[in-house]
């Protein structure tokens, strides 16, 4: 059987999603309200934000990218596979995130592997907005993304949340035994017992 194709690639521009997301931007600049947080705080916002999205993606089926920039940092590009659902891109030197958003939308529809699959580009950036859907992607702003990743997580701890077992088909047999017991000797005519 071949392996089961995402239903969509969603591009997340990691720090646009960060600043959007109030618990993650408090958690990055805690310390230092006029300024980016700490590194610390940073990786601490970076990996709630990550958290967060690795059950998103596995509740809705999505192949996810989350893309920071290394703009300032003399480093090369990686990758880092969280799950199979889930990957962390880090930009090239002097390449920000949104170069590699533009990069990826343009290659996005002659790479074979994602013939069938849908696009979608989570920022708040105008530029990147209009870019995105010029390649024909789709767009969702970070503030809807937050939404849908909280609107996600409530599905997902209802559909897991235990079912109580039902007794039998009649609601007589859904109740406490004394309501049952109150409800057979009214049915028998038998007097109440208010203990």
């Amino acid at each position: 059987m071949p392996p089961s194709r995402k239903q969509a690639v969603l591009l997340v521009d990691g720090y646009n999603v960060i600043g959007a997301w109030t618990d993650l931007h408090d958690r990055h600049t805690k310390h230092n309200p006029l300024q980016s947080g700490s590194q610390a705080d940073l990786e601490a916002a970076r990996a709630k934000l990550v958290e967060a999205l690795i059950n998103y993606s596995a509740f809705e089926d999505y192949e996810t990218k989350v893309v920071f920039d290394a703009y300032s940092r003399d480093a090369p590009a990686y990758c880092e596979t969280i799950t199979p659902n889930l990957s962390i891109h880090y930009t090239d030197f002097l390449e920000t995130a949104d170069t590699y958003i533009e990069k990826f939308c343009a290659a996005f529809r002659h790479d074979l592997q994602y013939s069938a699959s849908r696009l979608i580009v989570a920022t708040s950036d105008r530029a990147q907005q209009l870019t995105a859907i010029g390649f024909g992607a789709e767009w969702i702003s970070s503030l809807q993304l937050i939404s849908n990743v909280d609107f996600s997580a409530t599905r997902s701890k209802r559909r897991h949340r235990p079912q109580k077992q039902s007794s039998g088909r009649f609601l007589f047999n859904s109740l406490d035994p004394k309501a049952q017991a109150r409800l057979s000797a009214l049915r028998h005519g038998l007097p109440l017992d208010d203990t």
